[in-house]
């Protein structure tokens, strides 16, 4: 091959394996959709560029040459490479298929992933997704620097740059150990916060400043205790100790309260509670894919009867 730049074209290859298999000019242009004499200045263009002789052509019968047997494989391999390539392009044109990179707040993550995953496999079964349970500043953090594809997150977050999807609204409740004098209530105020040692998670869970913005908005001062939590479920732990009281999400009781040693004692109206959704970078233009995504999981969670859709007022979520 005298010219090294020379690159072959997709259809010259593919005129090329068409004759080869076909071992004839009307067929192989019928597959292809050409005609017979743009199918013969295809091949001609492919030879002089590679500088050999691929197909022999006698009145009688069409053969390969041996270059051309020796070209062969490779000229199919190649089409296979690009063949895959524009099937892989197409896949990934759908967000919701392949690997999809979710962070998810601890708050969420335990009580709801059992029912997410099982229910994101049967409605987007070729989803793969990667799930990384961590605060809020660094979930977003990674979403800005693209090591996330979207987060599901207590809102708002009214970061610039960020898409935020609301998904589903939970109550919060008052968590009690199971001996403790008000347990058999159905209903407290949250100003009954201010004569009780309130557990709060860490600093950097959203759920902390959430259960702050309750005290708040109740209008008493958080008797704060003195143990702080890592988790919700060690604040839970602490709580069965007759450490305090705390505050946890609807959909979280289930879980909590599987033991027996804690009970639950919704607040009266308006509830508190918080809005989940999901987020992503407004410039990776996947908003309809990921809005789809949400609808799915706010459905399989609203399913469980812990939470509802983010529109259905009920409540006054902080």
């Amino acid at each position: 091959m005298s010219d090294k730049t020379y690159q072959p074209s997709v259809n010259g290859l593919r005129t090329f394996v068409a004759l080869a298999h076909h071992r004839h000019f009307g067929t192989a242009a019928a597959e292809l959709g050409v005609t017979q004499p743009t199918l013969s200045q295809a091949l001609a263009s492919l030879e002089t560029g590679l500088g050999c002789r691929l197909i022999e052509r006698t009145t009688r019968r069409m053969m390969v040459t041996p270059e051309g047997e020796a070209l062969l494989p490779k000229a199919i391999a190649a089409l296979d490479a690009i063949d895959e390539f524009v099937a892989a392009a197409d896949r990934n044109h759908d967000p919701l298929t392949g690997v999809v990179r979710l962070g998810v707040i601890p708050t969420v993550a335990p009580y709801i992933l059992p029912t997410v995953l099982t229910g994101l496999a049967a409605e987007l079964p070729d989803l793969r997704p990667q799930i990384v349970e961590d605060q809020t500043a660094r979930l977003v953090a990674a979403l800005r620097e693209g090591t996330l594809d979207v987060a599901l997150l207590a809102l708002p977050e009214d970061e610039p740059g960020l898409t935020e999807i609301p998904m589903y609204a939970e109550d919060f409740v008052l968590a009690l150990p199971a001996d403790h004098p008000m347990s058999g209530r159905s209903r407290v105020s949250p100003r009954i916060l201010a004569d009780l040692p309130l557990l709060l998670l860490d600093e950097g869970h959203c759920l902390r400043d959430q259960a702050l913005e309750v005290c708040r908005l109740a209008g008493v001062d958080a008797q704060e205790g003195r143990t702080r939590a890592a988790s919700l479920a060690t604040a839970v732990h602490c709580v069965t100790g007759g450490l305090g009281v705390t505050l946890i999400p609807r959909t979280s009781v289930a879980s909590e309260t599987a033991s027996g040693k804690l009970v639950t004692v919704e607040f009266t109206r308006p509830r508190p509670g918080r809005r989940v959704g999901l987020v992503c970078r407004s410039s990776a233009g996947r908003d309809a894919a990921y809005r789809r995504l949400a609808a799915i999981i706010a459905d399989l969670v609203v399913a469980d009867g812990a939470a509802r859709h983010d529109d259905e007022s009920a409540s006054g979520t902080i």
